[in-house]
């Protein structure tokens, strides 16, 4: 049993939480197939099954999910490094403790631009994202999964630690379909592997002077590979293992 699984992640799962959901769905659907011994007696207690994700998602987000199975999971740095596609969605008008809707949210309520709140016009917006597409120098969210120390940045920053975090370099390949209507940013970008999209909303939110969080994320694709043929949790088995 070695391949990847291509999954639809709902919101609200971990990533760890559908890696033991399909790793509990194929034990099932292994055991319900007939394993017979070379005495013909069937084999009773399930199989084990090693089964690993390439790439977290927030438990907020949806989208893409690529699973590694049995001998593949060696080959996980594989997927990590591909580009990926991102429909986001950004409130405007107030900032976020961790990027998105899990933190606390504050309202933002001048842009520093003369008296009182100015709502960005389109076209600000559409200059602003523009701004963002090619190499950039971004620095990651405390609350990520990087390792500081052998630590990961959002446990010791859940624990009241203040973190400095080293900007990384990443692309912005192109960010387009962009939808506006205040305080709601939508559109679609094309990131390079290591981007953090909270971070990218962070961004766009203090160049616009209103400030923003990452309110919605579904991820489309990871390289070649579509949310289109991606498996939804409700029945996932052996057949559905992919190998490449």
């Amino acid at each position: 049993m070695d391949g990847i699984l291509l999954i639809d992640k709902p919101k609200g799962w971990t990533s760890h939480d559908v890696v033991a959901k399909v790793r509990g769905l194929l034990r099932q659907s292994v055991s319900h197939q007939s394993l017979v011994t070379s005495d013909k007696r069937l084999k009773t207690r399930a199989p084990k099954v090693r089964v690993g994700h390439a790439g977290t998602l927030d438990p907020a987000a949806t989208g893409l999910l690529i699973l590694v199975i049995g001998s593949y999971t060696k080959r996980a740095a594989e997927f990590l490094k591909l580009d990926k596609v991102y429909d986001c969605e950004l409130t405007l008008g107030a900032v976020s403790t961790t990027g998105d809707v899990e933190g606390k949210i504050t309202k933002v309520g001048d842009r520093g631009k003369g008296i009182g709140f100015r709502e960005p016009t389109r076209k600000e917006v559409d200059k602003v994202l523009k701004s963002f597409v090619g190499e950039i120098r971004q620095v990651p969210p405390a609350y990520s999964a990087i390792k500081i120390k052998g630590q990961a940045a959002y446990k010791l920053a859940r624990a009241g630690r203040e973190l400095k975090m080293e900007p990384r370099v990443v692309t912005i390949y192109k960010i387009e379909n962009m939808d506006f209507q205040y305080p709601k940013l939508s559109f679609t970008t094309k990131v390079s592997s290591g981007t953090y999209i909270r971070s990218l909303a962070s961004d766009i939110g203090a160049n616009l002077g209103t400030g923003a969080y990452l309110s919605g994320l579904r991820r489309t694709k990871i390289g070649n590979y579509s949310i289109r043929g991606s498996q939804s949790l409700t029945s996932i088995g052996v057949n559905d293992i992919i190998r490449i």
